[in-house]
């Protein structure tokens, strides 16, 4: 058993209550749990809510998290009618957000969903406190074979085309460990993680194209940057083997200078579910610098001097 805001759950018992929002013609399901300052959960690759639900942060008091189910994965949907890279389905959550009364949270992004968070504070700063990026492919590093960050099952772009349903499903056991490792799969995720629903052949088709455009995405991102102007928290594990700490998160933090970058000992990519207590320092960490740098701005506005009209007067200019 667990529990969700006080909600409890099991995989056998009552599911959370989720909820939907249609926003510009695509329905997205979310989790709005707890009272308090807004945070928002962006899963990776393949997953869905139910991956931050297990993971424990959900639980903790003084915050309103609302996690989001990705445009095509859980019981999103995902319309074939328009692109859906970091920048739209930024614009979308923003969008939802907007119409939910939702203002300046934290936005939490793990693995590729980091993208999109990225790509929500270079689209409308103003709109979100800080961030907090957990594990995350930034730069368009090549590799021969890039395993799906995030993604549940692990799957491979080399292999997105020959790799069918029934074979992924023997693989996910396997494939899940090397998620986690070197941590072990969670108990509770076991419980409350509903693979069957993440190895639909619609999420799977999500899964591969989001696989096929994460060297652009970092690609368009990456020169941006520098443009980022709220409050950042980078996590990543020491023994990530799905991303390469080193040259993504360190690089990151490096680059931008205003950063904080904690590595998490002893930890894979899932660090929100080996170190959830270590997140959620840095969730509230963000959202104190925002709300900082948002009195910092207010103070200044207010500090301002009144704007003159100048008068020509001859060759020369008197304030009026």
């Amino acid at each position: 058993m667990g529990s969700v805001g006080g909600l409890a759950y099991s995989a056998e018992g009552a599911p959370p209550a989720f909820h939907f929002i249609t926003v510009d013609e695509t329905r997205l399901r979310y989790l709005d749990s707890g009272s308090g300052a807004p945070v928002v959960l962006l899963h990776g690759n393949g997953s869905m809510i139910e991956d931050f639900v297990s993971s424990g942060i959900m639980d903790a008091p003084g915050h309103r998290f609302v996690a989001f189910d990705r445009p095509g994965f859980g019981y999103s949907e995902r319309p074939r009618d328009r692109g859906w890279g970091p920048s739209e389905q930024a614009r979308l959550l923003l969008g939802a957000l907007a119409h939910m009364g939702i203002e300046r949270p934290v936005v939490v992004g793990h693995s590729w969903g980091a993208l999109v968070a990225l790509a929500m504070a270079l689209e409308s700063p103003e709109d979100v406190a800080g961030l907090v990026l957990l594990s995350v492919y930034y730069y368009p590093v090549p590799r021969a074979e890039i395993g799906v960050p995030g993604a549940f099952p692990f799957t491979r772009v080399v292999l997105r085309h020959t790799v069918g349903p029934f074979v992924r499903r023997l693989m996910a056991p396997d494939t899940l460990r090397r998620v986690f490792a070197p941590c072990a799969v969670p108990e509770r995720f076991k419980r409350a993680y509903p693979l069957p629903l993440a190895m639909r052949a619609s999420q799977m088709r999500a899964v591969d194209e989001e696989a096929a455009m994460l060297l652009d995405a970092a690609r368009g991102l990456s020169p941006l940057y520098g443009e980022l102007s709220v409050p950042l928290r980078i996590m990543a594990g020491s023994e990530d083997r799905i991303v390469d700490t080193n040259e993504h998160s360190a690089r990151l933090h490096r680059e931008l200078g205003t950063s904080t970058f904690h590595r998490v000992r002893g930890c894979g990519h899932m660090v929100h579910h080996a170190a959830p207590e270590e997140v959620l320092a840095a969730i509230a960490a963000a959202g104190l610098s925002g709300v900082g740098d948002a009195a910092a701005r207010l103070a200044a506005a207010a500090t301002k001097p009144p704007p003159r009209n100048w008068l020509h007067i001859g060759e020369s200019l008197a304030a009026a």
